[in-house]
């Protein structure tokens, strides 16, 4: 695992100056055929992070949001990586925009990382270890009553049909609200400033960082059924809906 940590890291102090050069600078923008916005600076931060993990893990398959995958299919492990995390806050210039990385082991998150290269937060998480901030212990709050929660999602916009009344019953249950911050309020959480966070329709490369990082710091995840995220591999082509919260307990009594 320490190699692995070290590979993790390299990979984003990589990502990290092409982000810090790009960040409220002239950036070149496009939509998606999903309607998404996507920069040259993602294109160009996946590249460095590539770049140094097949050169130090050439067994390994490396998956991104930008391109096609590259390594071994079948591969044991494999690094799920976004660039960027949160583009839309990138593009207008707030610092609340985050690069992930992920290995996953037969399909199960091992390793994750919440990187903010312009604040230089990070959050990491691996298995069988606490999870650190900037190389601290972090730890969720233990906060376990839902109306003493602060609750956060990116966008209440992005919820589907089937998942709206629970985001509802959270949201009216919770003490306070917090609206925005994509992956970076995950670290947050973490780190004892959020308490629970219900978020829906992510792709893997959006939640495979995320598990290692609330897991580790004493939080638990699962999904809008109350279904335990735990040891579960991530499919490819999977869609997902997570709850992260402080503890096991936070948010079931809405359910």
């Amino acid at each position: 695992m320490d190699g692995f940590i070290a590979g993790a890291e390299a990979a984003l102090q990589a990502s990290g100056e092409v982000l810090r050069a790009a960040f409220r600078g002239e950036l070149q923008s496009d939509m998606k055929p999903d309607n998404t916005i996507v920069t040259e600076a993602d294109a160009a931060a996946e590249k460095a992070m590539r770049a140094v993990l097949t050169a130090r893990f050439p067994e390994h398959r490396v998956t991104g949001e930008e391109f096609p995958p590259e390594g071994p299919e079948g591969a044991r492990y494999e690094w799920v990586l976004d660039p960027i995390d949160g583009t839309i806050a990138f593009a207008c210039g707030k610092p609340t925009f985050t690069t992930l990385a992920a290995l996953l082991e037969d399909g199960v998150p091992v390793l994750g990382v919440i990187d903010q290269p312009v604040s230089g937060e990070r959050w990491l998480g691996a298995k069988g270890r606490p999870t650190t901030f900037n190389g601290a212990p972090s730890r969720t709050s233990g906060v376990s009553v839902l109306s003493e929660a602060r609750f956060g999602t990116t966008d209440p916009a992005l919820f589907p049909a089937e998942h709206a009344a629970l985001f509802e019953t959270l949201r009216d249950g919770a003490r306070v609200v917090s609206y925005g911050g994509d992956a970076y309020q995950y670290g947050l959480l973490a780190s004892g400033h959020l308490d629970l966070i219900f978020e829906s329709a992510l792709s893997r490369h959006d939640i495979a960082a995320l598990l290692p990082v609330v897991l580790g710091a004493g939080g638990a995840a699962c999904d809008a059924d109350g279904q335990d995220w735990t040891g579960r591999a991530l499919q490819i082509g999977e869609r997902f809906s997570i709850r992260a919260m402080a503890n096991s307990s936070l948010g079931h009594e809405a359910v």
